[in-house]
């Protein structure tokens, strides 16, 4: 209560054992104070960089577009493709290691690289009309692959959990508000869900897995016992 991520994040650091972990961070938690207390409990940091920060965003993107294109033309671009459903979506990172020209660098926690991702979807086979461009800064030593790999993860809870979450346990629409009810009920939907994911021999979406539980008692039994 009366609270928000950039006050949340530094006691949460505080109670997690991070040390030797990427922590990757949206643009609300790029914060310099955030980065210094991830570099503090020996890990690294991977923070989007948007416009709350413009001269850092400014000075990353005059070394970065550049690299973009030559790397490109030099065949050495790292790319990356995802096929889905009525969806394909296509990826290109470059990274940059020399900081020293960098002015606003200075100003956070141990900056060792700096990158880009290059995006565009086609989606029921019709091509985006806009490129997207997302900047990253990390104290890590980080490749193109790697910087690539770290920004893709940091989605997954949100794709992997909250996205399930709300279509398969429709979270969002429950209405129980009474006392102490909400965080009960939200953690027995995450003992469904991790029970329910744990199953691998019914290899169905969780809907599935959930009308196969209901409807089967053998198949609960191998639910239950995950």
């Amino acid at each position: 209560k009366k609270s928000n991520e950039i006050k949340a994040l530094p006691e949460l650091l505080e109670l997690l054992e991070i040390k030797g972990c990427l922590v990757t961070i949206d643009a609300m938690g790029c914060q310099k104070s955030i980065a210094k207390k991830i570099v503090g409990k020996e890990a690294d940091y991977l923070l989007a960089v948007k416009a709350n920060h413009k001269r850092l965003l400014s000075q990353i993107e005059d070394v970065l577009l550049p690299e973009v294109a030559r790397q490109a033309s030099d065949g050495l671009l790292f790319n990356k493709a995802d096929y889905q459903k009525n969806r394909e979506e296509f990826r290109c990172c470059a990274v940059s290691h020399n900081v020293s020209g960098l002015s606003e660098t200075t100003h956070w926690e141990g900056v060792k690289t700096v990158g880009v991702i290059v995006s565009y979807r086609k989606e029921k086979g019709k091509l985006s009309n806009e490129l997207c461009y997302r900047y990253y800064i990390s104290s890590a030593n980080l490749t193109a692959e790697e910087l690539a790999r770290g920004a893709r993860q940091h989605w997954q809870i949100e794709n992997g959990l909250h996205w399930r979450l709300d279509v398969g346990f429709k979270e969002d629409e429950c209405r129980i508000r009474r006392e102490g009810a909400a965080p009960v009920f939200a953690g027995l939907r995450h003992i469904a869900f991790n029970q329910l994911k744990a199953e691998k021999s019914f290899s169905k979406g969780m809907p599935a897995k959930q009308k196969k539980a209901m409807r089967s008692t053998a198949y609960l039994e191998k639910v239950l016992n995950a």
